[in-house]
């Protein structure tokens, strides 16, 4: 019994020192200075501001989606003679398979990719190839044009409604 009531004082100081250890405190630096920290640390003033306690927070990770809707539906409609492979919303990516277009003689296979809400020719990018290999830049250019034309169509039929 003597060496029971002998560790409960080095059990209480461990305890202590592990607690003060934690740091934080209930004072708004919590006992650190937070504008010496680098930037990026989780208690950093001047860093993301993110911690392990973000992963509790609600995320709206893939609730929006980041396309626009025109663009989308125009490289559908103008590339319909291409068999769709893949499709993903969320990060804007349209992947083909092989199709011959109607009248041409070449097989052609396409990926899409749709990298921003706005009607605007940046947010459109066109990778066409062939069999044997890339196409040229002034094809993927004449796509590109094509699906732009499409999408203000699409989206003047839609504003009359």
């Amino acid at each position: 019994m003597g060496t029971l009531t002998s560790a409960k004082p080095i059990l209480a100081i461990a305890a202590a020192l592990m607690l003060s250890a934690c740091g934080g405190g209930f004072g708004a630096g919590g006992g650190t200075n937070a504008g010496s920290l680098p930037p990026g640390h989780p208690e950093s003033t001047t860093g993301t501001g993110s911690s392990i306690w973000d992963i509790f927070k609600p995320s709206d990770a893939g609730t929006n989606v980041k396309v626009n809707k025109y663009i989308w539906n125009a490289s559908l409609d103008v590339l319909n003679f291409l068999p769709v492979e893949s499709v993903d919303p969320f990060s804007g990516v349209i992947t083909t398979g092989y199709g011959r277009p109607p009248g041409g003689g070449s097989a052609y296979r396409a990926t899409i990719l749709v990298s921003d809400p706005a009607l605007e020719a940046r947010s459109l990018n066109v990778a066409l190839q062939t069999r044997n290999g890339p196409v040229s830049t002034a094809t993927a250019r004449a796509v590109e044009d094509a699906i732009l034309a499409r999408a203000r169509q699409l989206r003047v039929a839609d504003a009359r409604f």
